[in-house]
């Protein structure tokens, strides 16, 4: 009686202390997980998006960073620049061979120059010796280069520095919305958020247009009209067009932006499909049954057994991610660096591996 009532009266001993190898094998394999689903290098996916997913240790960004250029789109600023000023230069020289209704002579180059790279060619200036066009052909050439330069740099840094103004104010109204809510809408729905930007400045750009052809060169608004649709598609039929001084003076900075939003606008909604596309197969591929057949395929080293590396790369192949050529290839630079053939990398086998190489 009285063993069992000692037996009793024992506190229940924590698992730790009942079995300390199996605990410690839970642990490992808990922070391995751990590890695994917080990898510094792994991409974070749309679909499984998480509150913790939000960096928290980053600071917020300051107004004067706003300034501070990414590299790229300084070199395209740079190219545009020296673009208008050589292509300024080289028209206004050969001024006298170009025809058409002109105002100042180096107004009408930069026009002209701006008009020719954006492709829109109204017509109301035009080259009229072989110079001129021998000249005019090599400018539009290099002119849709540049545009298209500034349309994958320019315009993705001006939109980005938009968005979390814009998630900010759609979600105004939410009381409890706070840094890490925005930060994690944005992520979300980072190329929708794009397209509402672009096409919230396309509209501003557009009203702009017809507002100053309606005020300053005294045209009809459905003529106005008629005009900025013809011009921000580069149609350019030239019937309609910048006339004055100070409506080339405009045309210059607004050509340019106009042309290139609505070109990044369309870019982004292409884009925005194909995402919405890819979610549905992520989303397919993470909701279906698992059968022996999608093991076997997993099993990437045939041991009968799918381990969570395996089965993520087999998941992501399903999805389209990567290919066999990318796991051929990720695969063999991991046996150039596992310098014993353990199957596992260490500090040693890097080091000796790279100084063979």
């Amino acid at each position: 009686m009285s063993s069992s009532a000692d037996s009793a009266r024992e506190p229940l001993l924590p698992k730790e202390q009942l079995d300390p190898m199996n605990t410690t094998k839970s642990r490992t394999t808990s922070s391995s997980k751990r590890r695994l689903r917080r990898s510094r290098s792994a991409p974070r996916g749309d679909c499984t998006y998480d509150d913790n997913d939000v960096k928290t240790d980053e600071p917020p960004l300051h107004p004067s960073q706003l300034f501070n250029l990414n590299p790229n789109l300084r070199r395209v600023i740079m190219f545009l620049a020296l673009y208008l000023t050589i292509g300024t230069l080289c028209f206004y020289l050969v001024r006298n061979q170009i025809s058409g209704h002109k105002t100042n002579g180096v107004l009408d180059a930069v026009y002209f120059c701006v008009v020719t790279m954006t492709t829109v060619g109204y017509g109301d200036l035009v080259p009229s010796s072989s110079a001129s066009r021998l000249l005019a052909c090599a400018f539009v050439f290099s002119g849709m280069v540049l545009v298209g330069h500034l349309l994958s740099r320019a315009a993705d840094y001006l939109v980005e520095k938009q968005e979390s103004l814009l998630v900010r104010a759609f979600h105004l109204r939410q009381s409890s919305g706070g840094p890490l809510d925005v930060l994690k809408e944005l992520q979300t729905n980072k190329l929708r958020y794009k397209c509402y930007v672009t096409f919230i400045v396309f509209v501003v750009l557009f009203i702009a247009g017809t507002v100053f052809l309606v005020t300053f060169e005294k045209m009809p608004v459905i003529e106005a009209f008629y005009c900025v649709c013809s011009t921000v598609t580069t149609l350019g039929y030239g019937d309609r067009s910048f006339n004055s001084g100070t409506g080339r003076l405009f045309a210059v900075i607004w050509i340019l932006t106009s042309t290139i939003c609505l070109a990044q606008f369309l870019l982004y909604v292409a884009e925005l499909n194909a995402e919405t596309k890819q979610r549905e197969l992520v989303k397919w591929v993470l909701t279906r049954r698992i059968t022996n057949n999608d093991l076997e395929a997993a099993d990437l080293d045939e041991d009968r057994v799918v381990e969570a590396a395996e089965f993520i790369v087999y998941k992501l192949k399903e999805m389209g991610k990567i290919d066999e050529k990318d796991v051929a290839g990720i695969m063999e630079e991991f046996e150039n660096l596992d310098y014993d053939e353990s199957g596992n990398l260490t500090n040693s086998d890097i080091v000796l591996a790279q100084t063979q190489r």
